[in-house]
């Protein structure tokens, strides 16, 4: 088995990193031998190494080409959108079950503690990963999504760790409510804005901030739930809503300003009602 006819060379190394993918997921790192690899490919054993020096570069070559990439995916798609907004939904999904390709992460971090080899190319990856993050973080500071003040190595970090600790607590180890997770996730993004842009007066007269959909306007996009799910719900046929009469907590004004920036259609707003004295 050599060289299938017909095929060049950038294909042979897809079919690979497939193939890599797949059977990594399966066996794990430790249980895969190259020629598994090779036989699932459809190539020769001098094939694979015409591409990839061991399988220690193919296991990370693979976490390249298939690994989680939903953030990048959702960036990509659609660079206008708020970055605080692609993390939290990214962020929602983190505690759900993932295809097979995106539990290899778990045999690259298991395989790069025991194994030099496998180590020095993970090392590469995750900064690479970092850095990523952390221009995306700057990004976000640079618009005032993000408090300037955070650092974005630390926040590229700890979302690193999110996502990389979700692959190893599946939800068969330990299931998490949707929606409490959803109501974490948006007090969490609301504490990472800037200074000052959370502060409510909640003195006596103040105020009352409520939200309105304007229904006939709704396409049903659904990222004013998907940033502020206390606020915001779906109907019966997948338009957005307002939850209960839409009065905002203070604590969830900054949730209420991501749903309404990030609106396509701009159907939502954010109202204040004087307060009437209870006395």
């Amino acid at each position: 088995m050599g060289r299938i006819a017909g095929v060049t060379a950038t294909e042979t190394r897809e079919r690979l990193l497939r193939a890599a993918a797949e059977v990594f997921a399966r066996r794990g790192y430790d249980g895969t031998r190259v020629a598994d690899i090779a036989t699932a490919a459809g190539v020769s054993n001098g094939a694979l190494y015409a591409h990839f020096g061991s399988k220690a570069e193919l296991l990370v070559a693979a976490l390249r080409a298939h690994g989680p990439q939903l953030l990048a995916k959702l960036f990509a798609a659609d660079p206008d959108r708020s970055i605080t907004e692609l993390l939290a939904v990214v962020g929602r999904g983190l505690p759900r079950r993932r295809e097979a390709h995106g539990y290899l992460i778990v045999e690259a971090l298991v395989a790069a503690r025991r194994d030099e080899d496998v180590a020095r190319p993970m090392r590469d990856y995750v900064g690479e990963r970092t850095d990523w993050l952390s221009g995306l973080v700057r990004a976000a500071q640079n618009d005032d999504e993000l408090d300037g003040t955070l650092s974005p190595d630390a926040l590229a970090h700890f979302c690193l760790l999110l996502a990389m600790g979700s692959a190893l607590i599946t939800p068969d180890l330990h299931a998490v409510d949707d929606e409490e997770w959803a109501a974490l996730l948006t007090r969490v993004v609301a504490a990472l804005a800037p200074a000052g842009s959370t502060e409510a007066d909640s003195t006596e007269g103040s105020p009352t901030v409520k939200v309105r959909i304007d229904s006939e306007r709704c396409q049903g996009h659904g990222r004013c739930y998907d940033l502020a799910p206390g606020l915001f719900g779906e109907d019966d046929e997948g338009y957005g809503r307002v939850v209960g009469d839409g009065v905002v907590p203070p604590d969830e004004e900054q949730a209420a300003r991501l749903a309404v920036a990030n609106c396509p259609e701009r159907t939502i707003e954010i109202l204040q009602e004087a307060r009437h004295d209870r006395g």
